[in-house]
């Protein structure tokens, strides 16, 4: 069986993987080639309760939860492929030993790339990031090393000193990827959705720079703190896809199927809820989470915020100042002024279109996260599932 092509490149964190790959995702679609990207590590957010000396425990049997990411990735590629993609795109790490276990993939033409950058660079790739000093970059340069030594001979590419365009184009000519001169066959699948996986899921939704990725994280931690074992998926991360259907511009039947596939690998992980953001740009996109999912209980959360908050927000995130770096697909970053003012009013008037939509409403405009995000979790009744 030729299954779907999909080329994963991994490495340390501040190699380029995220920025890369996204580039390369752009220029695919720009190609005319249908092609998919999901964000690894989203696919594997799915943690017991932090312990006093641990805010992530790692299961024994799967440290880095990198076989539970795996099989979830093989059932989320072929939801790319019945959506139409001809390829799909992983930015994400992998197991410093091992590599990928293709086993677990069988839905994927697996293509791997490394990315690498000297020491130094690694360096000033983190600090630019925030982290103060050298010593804080110890355990980077430790899983960096590990990969060095253990794929030293697999495709690689070095991005100290290079643009991310000169990083793209060494990729495709050292992998040549994608290869599309032989159809892919469609892979088989095993099941279908509906999925039958109960459980409870809490999704925060709403327009750009509303504020469901940063206010959404906090509430997973919080319910963590609380004692709950929970997961978190962002569904942009999981479900970017062009060129998008014409009959589902948001991708939600995609992002629905994928959300699905992740809570049934997460709840079979020990999970007892899931917290997920993402856009609502139209009520009746509402359907296709309810209908992929209609053993869980979905509680829809909608976010919002005034024209005047909305219009700084994506101001701010034009310049680059956004609360939630390393994600890709926010383009917003560099836009002119004139675009700027275009989607904050595209938000507000999203804000209207959605009013009366879900279970609760709540404002975000000049609140901390943190505070917005315990007022969620009482008024949905979260807090008492938590305790």
């Amino acid at each position: 069986m030729i299954a779907l092509p999909v080329l994963w490149l991994f490495g340390a964190s501040g190699v380029g993987k995220t920025t890369v790959t996204w580039e390369l995702f752009v220029q695919l679609a720009k190609e005319g080639i249908s092609t998919g990207y999901v964000d690894i590590d989203q696919l594997g957010m799915c943690y017991a309760p932090p312990t006093p000396h641990h805010w992530a425990l790692e299961p024994a049997d799967d440290p880095g939860r990198h076989r539970l990411k795996a099989r979830t990735l093989d059932q989320v590629v072929a939801n790319f492929w019945d959506a139409g993609a001809r390829c799909v795109v992983v930015p994400g790490v992998t197991d410093p030993v091992r590599g990928v276990d293709t086993d677990l993939v069988p839905h994927a033409a697996l293509t791997t790339c490394r990315l690498r950058a000297d020491p130094a660079e690694l360096g000033r790739r983190l600090a630019a990031r925030g982290r103060p000093t050298v010593d804080d970059f110890a355990e980077e340069f430790a899983y960096a090393d590990a990969l060095d030594r253990a794929f030293a001979t697999e495709p690689c590419v070095d991005t100290t000193g290079l643009t991310v365009a000169q990083v793209v184009d060494l990729v495709r000519a050292r992998t040549s990827w994608p290869d599309l001169a032989t159809p892919a066959v469609r892979p088989h699948r095993t099941r279908e959705v509906p999925d039958p996986t109960p459980g409870e899921i809490l999704w925060l939704c709403g327009p750009a720079a509303v504020g469901k990725s940063t206010v959404g994280w906090q509430v997973y931690q919080q319910a963590r703190r609380a004692g709950a074992n929970a997961a978190f998926v962002d569904l942009d991360q999981i479900g970017f896809h062009r060129p998008a259907p014409a009959d589902d511009p948001g991708n939600h039947q995609l992002k629905a199927a994928n959300l699905a596939a992740a809570w049934r690998t997460f709840r079979a992980s020990g999970a007892a809820c899931l917290i997920t953001v993402g856009p609502l740009d139209r009520p009746e996109d509402l359907a296709a989470y309810t209908a992929a999912l209609p053993a869980a209980t979905i509680t829809l959360c909608r976010l919002q915020a005034s024209r005047r908050v909305l219009g700084d927000r994506v101001a701010r995130r034009g310049r680059g100042l956004t609360p939630t770096r390393g994600l890709a697909g926010d383009e917003l970053i560099g836009q002119p002024q004139a675009r700027l003012r275009e989607i904050a009013e595209q938000a507000a008037r999203i804000v209207n279109a959605l009013d009366g939509v879900g279970d609760l409403r709540v404002d975000t405009d000049d609140r901390p996260a943190d505070e917005i995000a315990t007022e969620i979790l009482s008024r949905t009744g979260w807090s008492s599932l938590l305790r």
